[in-house]
């Protein structure tokens, strides 16, 4: 299985498809990693739409978004759902970033964080505008995340106001 990336490395590209619902309209997109470049980048990995932690973590970042965007940071959100779930959970709880579908868990394995197939621990990771890896927070369980506020002292640091 591959190692987390390291704090100082770029961790590894992707392109992952996945849906962003704004104003009540849902776009479906490809997101690819590099493409982000220029700009802060907070990617949380979850377990599951539609499950107890997962959705409380996930709406606690979309009333904390300002705190992110105010560091110019955008946050993806990925799990191994597809699009369809993906939809269903953002409109249901108003999800204000775009959520990407890993099925499969190709990019989670390439992270360094897939469960032997089965699922995905929980894992936060904060790149800096040239897309090196500033921050991360891996679970061991998957019950605990790092709150908006957390993740936003590691952005404000990034930019130098932490």
């Amino acid at each position: 299985m591959a190692k987390t990336p390291e704090i100082g490395q770029v961790p590894p590209d992707f392109t992952l498809p996945g849906i962003e619902l704004t104003d009540g309209q849902v776009s479906q997109a490809q997101y690819t990693l590099a493409e982000q470049h220029g700009q802060p980048l907070v990617l949380a990995f979850y377990p599951g739409d539609h499950t107890a932690v997962c959705t409380k973590q996930l709406c606690s970042y979309t009333s904390g978004l300002e705190s992110f965007t105010g560091f110019g940071a955008r946050v993806w959100a990925i799990s191994p759902q597809g699009l369809a779930s993906h939809e269903e959970f953002a409109r249901k709880y108003g999800l204000a970033f775009p959520l990407l579908a890993d099925e499969g868990l190709v990019v989670s394995r390439r992270y360094g964080i897939a469960l032997g197939g089965v699922g995905l621990r929980r894992s936060v990771f904060v790149l800096d505008g040239a897309g090196v890896l500033r921050w991360k927070h891996v679970t061991l369980v998957g019950l605990t995340f790092p709150s908006a506020s957390t993740i936003s002292a590691q952005l404000g640091a990034l930019a130098g106001t932490g």
